[in-house]
């Protein structure tokens, strides 16, 4: 018995077919009846077709892992403990930027169910649970893939003509999309007789279209484009379909800043943070040290199964020198990996000339903008915990204050050239000696401001904050969680040290204008600053300070937000000696 088919358009060419074959002389030979002008159903030809016509689910690979479905917008999903609705293919990438906020993440995706998944076929199914979903996304081949060929699509409109057992026509339909054509084939048994009015066209991956006359050309075409592009059906949702020939564009058109460098898992980022690099189409790389020292090498590139491959050859640098896969390309940054613990993370500066430095008036108004957050402060190379968090204003009329939330100190600040005609930033505050200083400036972008005077080991590094991260949806829901309750240690870790005991019995209260008292039993013991800010690699940070204080101390740093959720929060810090790993959860 013939499948039933929803599709009005189908419906009506059944009845179309019933209708011919009523009336014999209504019947149209088809010019040769032979078997070159129709394909069975389930023809290996006919078999191509609804392969290249099928719903492709690779596009979502991030949320369901599997090739074969494709999950229905709107969905809502929940991401390493923030929930975000799916309306469209775009907002998929806020998943990915939510993973890619901290390397070392265990990522965490949930879906709220129930969902309407649509299959292969067009057909639409709703699903109540994670198990239901298990099950259907395990009839995808292994790994993820599908068995549908995306490197070629068909042009539509596309007529196509039914005959019976007598290679007489029965039915005539045009279809005008994938779908039409996958569910026009869904609605034939297996021996039908199909036939399809050629010329047919065809559009290539790359854009280029092709002509086809017969069955014949039609299922060469399509048997040889199978395999002829990367059609992205695996997991790996960091790749970002870069080929050689954009990959080595991307290289090339902007110097690069070095933001981390790891060898054979040890960091090397404070040796090479800040390194701009140059790749010329030449093959050549040139690489500017913070002090300006000029250093040479040679780059290659390749492509394989598992992405674009970047070799890197120095004389000097021999932390750069391996065969490096660019494992991630996306809102202007490449990660590069090898194995056995190495990776380079490399920032895009294509708004400025890395060496151009700004006026004056430029620096004035750019610190005007907004507020600006002590990241750092480092002077005769010790750092100044105490500030972290401390948050700058600079006012009209040179005047310039910094607050910790409930206490305010008042300076003055200006801007001009020290003796080495370097642009400086020359703040003046009598109670607060640790920035009161003459602050060269060394590097410049839209977030953030570093000062420096590597002689006597000064530095100085600001964040911008622009209305305290209000408009950025992240930041306020994460401190609205913080602020709902009282929160205890429920780990932290050094490397493999556990010392989590040492915060036994202690109570955290976060609250408004960044304060957070310390209780034991209802009773106050300290109190430091909090908060929670997206800074200039777009990530999620959480700044704790209490100081220098002996135990709470501990925990005085800018944190990486791992996961949250209403209940608990996870936290991570890297730096070269250490990694760790502060979980608050709510008793």
């Amino acid at each position: 018995m013939k499948k039933l088919i929803n599709n009005l358009l189908y419906a009506g060419l059944v009845v179309m077919a019933f209708s011919f074959t009523s009336c014999q002389e209504e019947f149209e030979e088809v010019a040769g009846g032979n078997d070159q002008e129709t394909i069975t159903a389930n023809s290996s030809t006919a078999q191509l077709i609804e392969k290249t016509s099928s719903n492709d689910g690779s596009f979502d690979n991030i949320v369901d892992g599997a090739s074969c479905i494709a999950l229905k917008f709107p969905y809502t999903v929940e991401v390493n403990g923030i929930q975000i609705t799916i309306d469209s293919r775009e907002d998929l990438h806020t998943i990915e930027d939510i993973f890619d906020e901290v390397d070392v993440d265990e990522d965490i995706l949930d879906i709220i169910f129930p969902i309407t998944i649509t299959l292969a076929d067009f057909t639409e199914i709703v699903i109540e649970n994670k198990e239901q979903l298990r099950e259907l996304a395990a009839q995808c081949l292994e790994g993820g893939d599908d068995d549908d060929i995306e490197c070629i699509d068909f042009v539509y409109p596309i007529t196509l003509f039914t005959f019976d057992i007598n290679n007489q026509q029965t039915g005539e339909v045009v279809v005008e999309s994938d779908e039409d054509l996958r569910k026009f084939f869904n609605g034939l048994e297996d021996d039908d007789l199909v036939s399809i009015q050629f010329p047919l066209t065809l559009k290539k991956f790359d854009g280029t279209e092709i002509v086809v006359d017969s069955n014949g050309e039609l299922a060469n075409a399509l048997e040889m484009a199978k395999d002829e592009c990367d059609e992205d059906d695996d997991d790996d949702f960091n790749d970002d379909d870069f080929d050689e020939e954009r990959f080595d564009f991307c290289l090339t058109q902007c110097p690069w800043e070095v933001r981390e460098v790891v060898r054979d898992n040890q960091s090397q980022t404070e040796q090479y943070l800040e390194y701009i690099m140059t790749f010329a189409e030449d093959g050549t790389v040139v690489v500017k040290d913070r002090e300006g020292n000029i250093l040479n090498g040679t780059w290659t590139s390749s492509f394989t199964d598992r992405g674009p491959l970047l070799t890197l050859e120095f004389d000097v640098l021999v932390d750069f020198n391996l065969e490096w896969l660019v494992y991630e390309i996306g809102d202007h940054t490449i990660k590069l990996y090898a194995e056995n613990g190495n990776k380079i993370i490399l920032k895009q500066l294509c708004e400025d000339d890395p060496g151009e430095v700004p006026g004056p008036d430029t620096l004035r108004e750019i610190l005007k903008e907004c507020e600006w957050i002590i990241k750092k402060v480092k002077n005769q190379g010790e750092e100044i915990d105490r500030l972290l968090g401390f948050e700058f204003k600079f006012l009209p009329e040179g005047v310039v204050t910094l607050s910790n939330g409930i206490t305010t100190s008042e300076g003055t600040w200006e801007i001009g050239y020290n003796n080495d005609q370097v642009l400086s930033l020359l703040i003046t505050m009598g109670d607060e000696p640790g920035v009161s200083f003459e602050w060269p400036l060394r590097d410049l972008n839209n977030t953030r401001l570093r000062f420096e005077v590597e002689e006597v080991d000064y530095e100085l590094v600001l964040l911008r904050v622009c209305d305290d991260n209000a408009s950025d949806g992240d930041v306020p829901e994460i401190r609205n969680i913080m602020m709902g309750g009282a929160w205890n240690v429920a780990m932290y870790k050094e490397n493999d040290m556990d010392m989590t005991s040492e915060f036994a019995g202690m109570d955290f209260n976060f609250s408004t204008m960044h304060q957070v008292e310390v209780s034991v039993n209802d009773d106050p013991i300290s109190a430091g600053i909090w908060r929670v800010i997206r800074n200039h690699d777009n990530e999620l940070k959480f700044f704790l300070n209490f100081g220098d204080e002996a135990v709470l101390g501990e925990l005085t740093d800018d944190w990486y937000i791992n996961t949250v959720d209403s209940n608990r929060i996870e936290l991570i810090h890297e730096d070269e000696n250490s990694t760790e790993t502060l979980v608050f959860e709510r008793p």
